[in-house]
This record gives C-alpha cells, sequence and structure tokens, in this order.
C-alpha cells in the first residue's frame, strides 16, 4: 500500500489547533467527536498512512487537560440498538469505550442518557453504571427540537437538563453512533456553563467530508458512500462561501441546522462565535495528505468496495436497493466500474473455471492469488493457505498442512458438531496450521507470512460465512463478495 498520508504530521497539528481553539474561548472547549475515536478503519482505508487509532493517540497528547463524556440514547438502549460493525449493542459499546479510554489513561466519568423518559433498560443500564462508580446524568426531550429555539434555550428546555460536572478545560463529547445526541449535550452544556459564569465554547471534530478538499474528492465520495444508509449528502457550504468567498465542503445536516445553531450560540454566549459550519470544524487531516494520488486511489477502492458491500447487504436483508443505487451513482461519477477492482474478474474466472465458489486475493506486489472449493478446504481458505505459501516461496505442491491435524478437525465438525460441511473455515485452518507449525519447520515458515496479508485486497463470488468474514477482517484483508449465496437455503447458521 503507497502511503499518501502523513500520520506524524497529523498528530501534531491537531492536536496543537484544538489547543489553539481551547485558548479563543478561554476557560473550556465542548469538542463533539464525529465517527470513531478509535478502529476508524474507513479512515485509515482512504487515506492510506492514518493510523486506525490516530484520534485517540492525537487525544492522548492532550490527555492532561481532557476529559471524556459519553452520551448514549435511553430509546436506542431500549431498542438494544447494535453497532453494526463490531455486532455488539450501544449500551455495551459504552462499556468498552470506557475500558479502553482508561486503559490509556484518559480521563472518563460521565455519561449522558438523552431522551431520558425513566425507560427500564436504561435504567438498569444506569445502575449497572453507577455501581462502577460511573456518574450518570439525564437529558431530556424537548418538544420541537431543534426549530423551537426560545423554548430550548431557556429554563425549561436545556436548562431542565442535567448539568454534567467536569474538571477540565477539553470536553470531549462522543457516543456509540450517530444519533446519540452529542451535539445537544455540548449545547445544553454551554448554557448551563454561561448561567454559572463560566466561558465556555464548541467545536467539532469530523473527519469526513474534508473541508478544504474538491466537493468531487475521491476521499470526499467515499465519505458519500460510506454513509449512504444515512442519505448524507456533500455540499458546498454557503455560509462560508458568503463570509469568506472561499469553497469549503461540509455535508447537508450541518448545513441544515447551522441557522438554528447561529441562533442558539447568539441566545447563550450573546454572539455567535462562528460565521459557517465549516468555521466550527476543527480537522486537519486534509493538510496532511502528502500524495494524492495515493489517496485518490485509495478513496476510489473504498468506493468500489462500499458498492459490493450495499448489494450483499441487500441480498442479506440488512440493506436497502436505494443505498447500492446510490453508491453505483457515485461510481459512475467518478467513473468507475467494478473492473476496477483488480480481484474481482479473477476470482469469478476461476469459479467459472471450477464451478464452485472461488475466491482471489492480491498481495502487496500486485500478484494475484486465487483459491478454490475443495473436499478439504473451503475457496477462502484455500486462497489464504496459497497466499501464504506464496509469501514464503513454498512450491505449490508441497503440504504445509499436516493430515493427523487435519482429520481430527474434520472428524470433531461432523461427528460431534452434526456440521453437513467437512471443509474446513479459515479460522480452522489456522487452527490446524499454526498446530502443524510446531513439527513442521515449512508450516511455521508460512504462519510467519500473516502480518503480510494486512491492507490486501480479496473477493469471493458468494457470501461468506461471518466465521469467514471475522478471520479475514482480522486479517486486515479487504474483503469483498458477490451478492450471492452457494446455496438456496433460507435458513443460515452465523457460524
Amino acid at each position: 500500500m503507497k502511503i499518501g498520508f502523513d500520520n506524524q504530521k497529523y498528530l501534531e497539528m491537531q492536536s496543537q489547533h484544538i489547543r489553539d481553539r481551547i485558548a479563543k474561548f478561554g476557560d473550556k472547549l465542548y469538542l463533539e467527536f464525529g465517527g470513531k475515536l478509535f478502529d476508524d478503519y474507513h479512515a485509515s482505508r482512504v487515506l492510506p498512512g492514518f493510523k486506525p487509532d490516530s484520534k485517540l493517540q492525537m487525544l492522548m497528547q492532550l490527555k492532561e487537560e481532557a476529559e471524556i463524556v459519553i452520551v448514549i440514547s435511553a430509546d436506542d438502549i431500549e431498542k438494544n440498538k447494535v453497532r453494526g460493525d463490531l455486532g455488539i449493542t450501544y449500551d455495551l459499546d459504552v462499556l468498552r469505550l470506557i475500558d479502553v479510554f482508561r486503559s490509556r489513561g484518559l480521563c472518563v466519568n460521565s455519561v449522558v442518557l438523552t431522551r431520558f423518559a425513566d425507560q427500564p433498560t436504561a435504567v438498569n443500564f444506569e445502575n449497572r453504571l453507577t455501581e462502577n462508580g460511573i456518574h450518570v446524568y439525564h437529558h431530556y426531550s424537548i418538544p420541537n427540537y431543534p426549530t423551537d429555539v426560545d423554548l430550548i434555550v431557556s429554563d425549561e428546555g436545556y436548562g431542565r437538563n442535567d448539568y454534567v460536572e467536569t474538571s477540565r478545560r477539553l470536553v470531549v463529547i462522543t457516543a456509540p453512533g450517530p444519533g446519540s445526541g452529542k451535539m445537544a449535550v455540548c449545547l445544553s452544556q454551554l448554557y448551563h456553563e454561561h448561567k454559572h459564569g463560566i466561558k465556555a465554547g464548541y467545536a467539532k471534530f469530523e473527519t469526513f467530508p474534508i473541508w478544504n478538499l474538491p466537493l468531487k474528492h475521491p476521499v470526499n465520495v467515499a465519505y458519500e458512500a460510506a454513509t449512504a444508509d444515512l442519505n448524507d449528502v456533500n455540499m458546498i457550504d454557503p455560509f462560508h462561501m458568503e463570509a469568506y468567498h472561499i469553497p469549503t465542503v461540509n455535508y447537508n445536516r450541518d448545513i441544515e441546522i447551522f441557522p438554528v445553531l447561529n441562533t442558539m450560540f447568539e441566545l447563550i454566549l450573546g454572539e455567535s462565535p462562528y460565521k459557517s459550519p465549516t468555521d466550527m470544524g476543527v480537522n486537519m487531516a486534509g493538510n496532511c495528505i502528502v500524495d494524492d494520488a495515493a489517496v485518490c486511489e485509495a478513496a476510489n477502492q473504498e468506493i468500489i468496495r462500499r458498492y459490493y458491500d450495499a448489494l450483499s447487504n441487500q441480498t442479506k436483508g440488512v440493506g436497502s436497493t436505494d443505498e447500492a443505487y446510490k453508491i453505483r451513482l457515485l461510481m459512475k461519477q467518478n467513473k468507475l466500474t467494478t473492473s476496477d477492482r483488480a480481484v474481482i474478474a479473477p476470482a469469478l474466472a476461476k469459479a467459472e473455471e471450477t464451478g464452485a465458489p472461488a475466491a482471489a486475493l492480491q498481495l502487496a506486489d500486485g500478484t494475484i492469488i486465487t483459491g478454490k472449493t475443495s473436499n478439504l478446504l473451503g475457496a477462502c481458505s484455500a486462497m489464504l493457505v496459497n497466499a501464504l505459501k506464496s509469501l514464503a516461496n513454498i512450491p505449490k505442491e508441497v503440504d504445509i498442512l499436516d493430515a493427523a491435524v487435519i482429520e481430527p478437525i474434520q472428524k470433531l465438525k461432523v461427528d460431534t458438531f452434526g456440521s453437513a460441511n467437512p471443509r474446513l473455515h479459515t479460522d480452522e485452518i489456522l487452527i490446524a496450521l499454526a498446530m502443524s507449525a510446531v513439527t513442521n519447520p515449512t508450516a511455521k515458515i508460512a504462519m510467519e507470512q500473516l502480518p503480510k496479508l494486512r491492507d490486501t485486497d480479496a473477493h469471493a463470488t458468494v457470501i461468506l460465512s461471518e466465521t469467514d468474514t471475522r478471520i479475514l477482517k482480522k486479517l486486515g484483508v479487504r474483503i469483498t463478495t458477490e451478492p450471492t449465496y452457494e446455496t438456496e437455503r433460507l435458513y443460515r447458521k452465523k457460524a
């Protein structure tokens, strides 16, 4: 993967820019963090060189000045809303976030339950938090939010919410996912701080779209593809253009809400500190791109991957036709076709040749490795074994898996677990390889190649099991699939 982003420059520039914004407001800054504070794999894919935990590392440089407040909607707790990327509910993700932040030495003591209305599940979650020493605060729904500004900015609006006690200059407001109410918490805190005589300001840290890249830059288009299910649309910020005569990029929701926010700032602070939604942001990512061609290529590949993900989700019944259609339009806009993804054609060719599911993977040097379905291995397992052999310069005819290891695993699957499929999944093949490596030096050499699979691309001709998908993602393989199942069964196990 060709590097296109200077991560060290980003860490230094971003942390300094936030310090400058704190100084602008005096006593305290509420910083709304959009997207993921860590595990930001979308950013690392479209900005090669960006580390998935870059934003967290940046905060580490400010940890003596910062504390974190996590926001979660009580409605989302009640509905058991799930994070699609992790497969865990929002309330469990709050616990995960607290653990991660604390393990890095970051201060996090508070959770805000928004839209709170004594929902039973939310109350149980609150009890769990308080038993573990976490302060819990309640924020309530406000009628006609966000249009009835006079009600919102009053003691019956924001004033009714609990005041979150904080002790540091930088208060980072984050959440398990969108729609949690982060911005409302920030503005409610500004209202309370103003009443307490504390000078406080608000800023927003949203990585995408990148405000100082062109509207149709592939990185910004990739963001639209990533949020196609939310119907986010990138736009030229009209308020920024009017104030400064400089075109900048923002997205529709921030632009639409800005007049209301501006009025709220005026009512709370006496005057608005910002002339545009772009002014509110502090993102410096666009200043740290060092190879635009590499970034454009990476972003274009992400758009195609998002298209295949949308098609597969539609087949699984968890996506919509509109989402795939929108991404298809974005591909046409960027003059992209599925043939621009190098692993697709070889995978389809291998499937046609063998009459069974197949897979293909592209190594860092451009070499395409394929895998076919056999009595022993599934297509992705075969692809994985062949890729490790190629990386280790092991001849194709050399076995790196001992039959003495494979046979007991197959017997366990069929005889004990009742599986009708004796073929080994990717996790099983890796366990077999690890066991073989104990006595087989060639298998040990193959195992040592696993880190080289990170940031490679692969494609399978059928939708994979959750196990295979999860293992390939853990290895850093960017897998896509054709939107079709291997069989026509209606009931499918998750394993």
